[in-house]
């Protein structure tokens, strides 16, 4: 996992303001269930700057995100 330099101010997915981002190239799983931190993640395939294949994962508390 990599922190991105210089992230959009605001979720490119949902336009919403996030509580961080990161960046994975290998497997990962999700589970938000019982989160007490996050609400949503969002997530953005994107190319590093090399060309290989990424993620770009903008993780929501929940006082960002609405019950909608």
């Amino acid at each position: 996992m990599e922190v991105p330099e210089n992230p959009p101010e605001r979720c490119p997915v949902c336009e919403t303001a996030y509580e961080s981002v990161s960046l994975h190239e290998t497997g990962l799983m999700v589970n938000l269930l019982d989160n007490e931190r996050f609400r949503r993640v969002c997530f953005e395939p994107v190319a590093g700057d090399d060309g290989r294949p990424l993620v770009r994962f903008y993780h929501h508390a929940h006082e960002q995100v609405s019950d909608a």
